[in-house]
C-alpha cells in the first residue's frame, strides 16, 4: 500500500479541518465524503473483478466492467452533489468543490504511481 495511491484519502481527512475552521457547511462535507468513499469502494471491487476477468482471458468483460463502473462512479458523485445542492445550495457547492479537488488529486496520484512504479503497470491475478 503505497501512500501516493491513497493520497486522496489524506486530502479528504484534511478537508474536514478546512470545513470546520472555514465555517463551510458540514452537510456538504458529509455528502462528498460519503460519495467519495462509496466510489472508492466500487473502484477497488471493480479492479479485483477486472484482474480476475483478464486472468481468465475475458478482455471484453474486463473492459465492460471498467466502462460501467467508471460511468457509474461519476453518476454517483454527480447525483449526490445535485441532491444536496437542491436541499441546501451552499452545501451543494462545497460538496462539488471538494469532489473536484479529490478527483484531481486522485487522478494525479494514479498517474504518478503508473510512472514511478513499474509493477503498477502489470496486471495481477488475485
Amino acid at each position: 500500500m503505497s501512500p501516493p495511491k491513497h493520497v486522496d484519502l489524506l486530502v479528504l481527512a484534511a478537508a474536514l479541518a478546512v470545513f470546520v475552521l472555514g465555517g463551510l457547511p458540514l452537510l456538504g462535507y458529509a455528502v462528498a465524503a460519503g460519495a467519495w468513499l462509496a466510489q472508492r469502494g466500487i473502484q477497488v471491487l471493480a479492479a479485483r473483478r477486472v484482474s480476475g476477468e483478464l486472468a481468465k482471458g475475458n478482455r471484453q468483460k474486463a473492459m465492460g466492467t471498467v466502462a460501467a463502473t467508471a460511468l457509474g462512479r461519476v453518476w454517483l458523485m454527480v447525483t449526490a452533489v445535485l441532491l444536496v445542492g437542491i436541499a441546501e445550495r451552499e452545501a451543494g457547492l462545497s460538496a462539488a468543490l471538494l469532489l473536484l479537488v479529490l478527483f484531481t488529486v486522485s487522478f494525479a496520484a494514479q498517474g504518478l504511481v503508473y510512472l514511478l512504479e513499474p509493477e503498477a503497470r502489470e496486471i495481477k491475478a488475485p
